[in-house]
C-alpha cells in the first residue's frame, strides 16, 4: 500500500475523508462573515448569535479532525505543541500581550500543516483558560488563534515562509488580525449603538496592547523558528507524520 504523500507545508494528512480545502475555507470565513453582518445591522443578542457561529465553526473542525481517525503519533504533535502554547501564554501572564502563542502557531502550521496548525491554536486558548478564566470570549480566542495557524500552514503550503521576510510580516500582522478579531467581537457583542466614532476609539484604544502582540509575536518567532523547527522537521520524516 502507498504511503501517504507530505505536502510542501508539513506532513501527510491523516487518514479518512476529511473536509476539502474550499469548505474549511467557507467555514472559516463564515465567522467574521458573520461579526461583520451582525455589527453593520446591530442586531439584538450579537454577543450570543457570534457566540454560536463561532462555537460552531470549532465544532466543524474538531469532528472532522475526529472523523479522519488520526493514529496517536499525529495527535502527539499537535497535543504537545499545544500545551506549549498554553504554557507559555501561562509563564508570561505577568507581561500584557507578550505571548508565544501566536509564534508557536505559526509554527505548528508551518511544519505540521494548516490543520495542525488550527487545532493547536485552539487547544491553547482552550487549555490556558481554565487558567486565565473560561467564558464568551473562549471560542473566539480558539477560533482567532486556529486561524493564525491556519494561516501559516496555508504560507508554508505555497513556500513563502521560508523567506525570513514573510516570517517576519507574516507573525507581525498575525498579532493584528487576533486583535481586529477580538476587538471587533467586543465591539459588535457589548457595544449599542455602534457609530464610528465608537468603533475607531474602540480599536484606536486597543491598537497599543495589539502592536505589542504583533512585536512580541515577531520576536519569539525569531527565537523559536529556526531551532524548532528543524527538531519537528526530523521528527516528522522520523516518524513519517
Amino acid at each position: 500500500m502507498r504511503a501517504p504523500t507530505a505536502s510542501r507545508g508539513g506532513g501527510p494528512e491523516a487518514p479518512g475523508r476529511r473536509l476539502p480545502a474550499v469548505a474549511e475555507a467557507l467555514i472559516l470565513a463564515a465567522v467574521p462573515a458573520a461579526l461583520v453582518a451582525c455589527a453593520l445591522l446591530q442586531l439584538q443578542q450579537t454577543a450570543l448569535l457570534t457566540f454560536a457561529v463561532a462555537a460552531g465553526a470549532l465544532a466543524l473542525f474538531f469532528a472532522d479532525f475526529e472523523r479522519s481517525r488520526p493514529a496517536l503519533r499525529q495527535v502527539v504533535p499537535t497535543a504537545v505543541l499545544g500545551a506549549l502554547a498554553a504554557a507559555g501564554r501561562i509563564l508570561f501572564a505577568p507581561l500584557p500581550d507578550v505571548k508565544p502563542v501566536s509564534a508557536v502557531c505559526i509554527l505548528a502550521g508551518a511544519v505540521f500543516g494548516r490543520r495542525c496548525g488550527f487545532m493547536v491554536g485552539a487547544l491553547a486558548a482552550l487549555v490556558s483558560n481554565f487558567f486565565f478564566g473560561q467564558g464568551p470570549w473562549t471560542p473566539w480566542q480558539m477560533y482567532a488563534w486556529g486561524l493564525v495557524g491556519y494561516l501559516a500552514g496555508v504560507l508554508a503550503d505555497a513556500g513563502l515562509l521560508e523567506r525570513r521576510g514573510v516570517l517576519a510580516t507574516y507573525g507581525f500582522a498575525s498579532g493584528l488580525l487576533f486583535g481586529l478579531l477580538m476587538n471587533t467581537w467586543t465591539l459588535a457583542g457589548f457595544v449599542q449603538p455602534i457609530t464610528w466614532p465608537v468603533a475607531l476609539g474602540v480599536y484606536a484604544a486597543a491598537l497599543p496592547f495589539d502592536l505589542v502582540h504583533s512585536a512580541a509575536t515577531v520576536g519569539f518567532l525569531l527565537v523559536i523558528y529556526v531551532p524548532w523547527r528543524r527538531k519537528l522537521v526530523r521528527v516528522r520524516e522520523k516518524f513519517a507524520l
